[in-house]
């Protein structure tokens, strides 16, 4: 059973929104022209022009007169205009701008879902702080990027005992010397202060990607499972209870070669890894894992179509279903069956505006439902994106992962290359598979043969 992957993901159209919007909290209202064409010709063609020259006659009111009701008939115009606009607009035409930035790359929005020590999340903000200060062109605000490390080496110097306490003992020596890697070590914070004061930038931007990093396996050590508890009626499915791994090896399906980009002979297969996310999609990573590991991609024909490239099992195991699930930005648990409004201003933990993100198709019955074995590789483009540079159809897939290396590789996937093989490579162990067998609620009322590794038990 083909899986549905609507035309407008692709096409870039607007959806139409779950709900009508309302006003964000601080968010400032933009326009975009959706559905009514005719606005935007009025605006273009009825736009108040400046006084005309005019012969001047003996009963015409004085110059000064004739300026001041030109002004007038100007300032009408523009009112009648904003009227019309304000009242006339469609519901769905109106987007708010959101108040929580977009990370941009796979790397960052991974680093944001650690679900980790608050203390540890300040510092990571106020690095990156400076990640942000270090884009300004022209003279950069070394005073504030050396206030954000003072302020991260003091949260990190009074929580010390507190951001270890809430490891694992296990982890406790690694965590340990993370810290003082992240304090002393190359790379660390007292090396970051050195290069601001030297007002190096190119020095300061790898010393701050190397901190960042060592915060980000600080974070990791302090998430070990889940921090909220799924709902009743999907404790039987698959699960990912953390971060895991997924390495795909791709071929021409025409005998051609991929070409790296960063120099090299060409080859004739290439890898592309994910990082699969179960801490905000844990059931739709533990969906993917466990195909993976049952070989459900390997030899899988690929499909190219507009910024997306779908991969589908013809082995993997129908007749069940697997819910929507998507984190909002700023909640503790995913919501399941429920798209996000970005009218609205809700943004995901995972956003799909970032190349390279990796998502579940909709389910052909009901946009609800995710695919149980379809998936795509988005090649996000913000020339086809709304304001901010937000895909039109973010908040409503499931994301559950990006690709960390090879994403060079995918702008030259075409269709009918295929997958040679798709291995989990990391993160094994945080993959909880159910030990009875029921399948989950089949997609429609005919019953689907149980499955003895993705059905939930029986009460």
């Amino acid at each position: 059973m083909a899986s549905r992957m609507a035309t407008v993901v692709f096409a870039g159209a607007l959806p139409v929104p779950p709900r009508a919007p309302a006003a964000a909290a601080g968010g400032t209202k933009f326009v975009v022209w959706t559905k009514r064409p005719s606005f935007h010709n009025g605006i273009r063609c009825g736009a108040a022009r400046g006084p005309r020259s005019r012969p001047h006659h003996a009963s015409s009111p004085s110059t000064a007169e004739e300026g001041v009701l030109e002004l007038l008939k100007s300032a009408v115009a523009a009112i009648a205009i904003i009227a019309q606009i304000s009242v006339a607009l469609p519901a769905n035409a109106v987007l708010y701008s959101p108040d929580t930035n977009v990370p941009r790359t796979g790397e960052l929005a991974l680093r944001r879902a650690i679900p980790a020590n608050p203390s540890m999340k300040t510092i990571q903000n106020s690095l990156e702080d400076i990640s942000y200060l270090l884009r300004i062109p022209q003279r950069k605000p070394y005073g504030s990027m050396e206030g954000d490390v003072k302020k991260a080496m003091q949260i990190a110097t009074e929580n010390k005992e507190a951001m270890l306490a809430s490891m694992p003992a296990e982890l406790k020596e690694k965590g340990s010397e993370l810290y003082t890697t992240l304090l002393e070590g190359k790379g660390g914070l007292q090396t970051l202060l050195k290069y601001i004061k030297d007002k190096d930038n190119d020095r300061l931007s790898v010393a701050l990607a190397s901190s960042l990093d060592t915060i980000a396996e600080l974070e990791l050590l302090q998430a070990p499972g889940l921090s909220f508890l799924l709902p009743k009626q999907y404790l039987e499915y698959p699960r990912l209870t953390g971060r895991a791994v997924v390495e795909f090896t791709v071929e021409k399906g025409d005998g051609s070669t991929f070409f790296p980009t960063a120099g090299g002979e060409p080859k004739s297969a290439a890898t592309i890894q994910v990082v699969v996310d179960g801490y905000s999609a844990p059931l739709t990573a533990g969906n993917i894992a466990k195909l993976v590991l049952d070989g459900a991609y390997d030899g899988a024909t690929l499909k190219s179509v507009s910024q997306a490239i779908i991969v589908d099992s013809e082995t993997g195991k129908k007749g069940y279903t697997l819910p929507l699930e998507v984190m909002p930005a700023g909640q503790f648990e995913p919501l399941y069956r429920s798209p996000l409004s970005i009218q609205d201003g809700e943004l995901p933990v995972l956003p799909m505006s970032v190349y390279g993100s990796v998502a579940m198709s909709h389910s052909e019955d009901s946009d609800e439902y995710s695919s149980p074995t379809q998936f795509f590789f988005y090649l996000y483009d913000k020339r086809n994106s709304g304001l901010g540079g937000i895909s039109f159809e973010e908040g409503q897939f499931s994301v559950f992962g990006y690709a960390t290396d090879g994403r060079d590789v995918l702008s030259q996937i075409k269709a009918g290359d295929k997958i040679r093989s798709a291995k989990l490579i990391q993160g094994r162990e945080r993959l909880v598979l159910p030990t009875a067998a029921s399948a989950p609620a089949p997609a429609d009322p005919t019953p689907a043969p149980a499955d003895p590794t993705l059905a939930p038990a029986e009460s």
